[in-house]
């Protein structure tokens, strides 16, 4: 009886662990000045300090808005003013220091210092802008792009 109940239940068991996975948090906001929101699931909410990053989120700073964050991995994220960046895929495994942490900038700058993921594998971390695909190799670096142009 007993292992039976075990067969019922183990796939809803598997279930809420995948959506808690899938919802978990890749960072938090240390810093944030000026104008700076979070797009997440059509909804706009602000970049306040304490609120966290999730995948799939897209942060956006106005011309005085900057926001930095600090992401599971350790690594350290600065959006400048006028910037769009968008959390593609961020997955960590603090045991392994595995997984992966693609991100695109759409528009504006970033500065990056890497984190453990980069360090256990370089290829794991990706920055898309709209001229090219950065893989990161160095700890440390920056970008810029222009507007998105239509």
């Amino acid at each position: 009886m007993k292992s039976r109940l075990i067969a019922l239940m183990l796939p809803m068991v598997l279930v809420v662990a995948v959506a808690v996975a899938a919802a978990e948090d890749a960072g938090q906001i240390k810093v944030s000045k000026g104008s700076a929101q979070i797009e997440r699931s059509g909804q706009k909410l602000p970049a306040s300090v304490g609120h966290v990053v999730q995948q799939g989120d897209v942060v956006i700073t106005g011309s005085d808005g900057s926001v930095g964050i600090t992401f599971r991995d350790n690594s350290l994220v600065s959006i400048g003013p006028d910037s769009v960046l968008a959390i593609d895929r961020f997955v960590f495994n603090s045991t392994t220091h595995q997984g992966n942490f693609d991100s695109t900038l759409k528009q504006g700058t970033l500065a990056v210092v890497s984190g453990k993921l980069a360090k256990q594998s370089p290829e794991a971390m990706k920055v898309k802008t709209p001229a090219a695909i950065l893989g990161v190799r160095g700890t440390e670096f920056l970008v810029r792009t222009g507007p998105a142009k239509d």
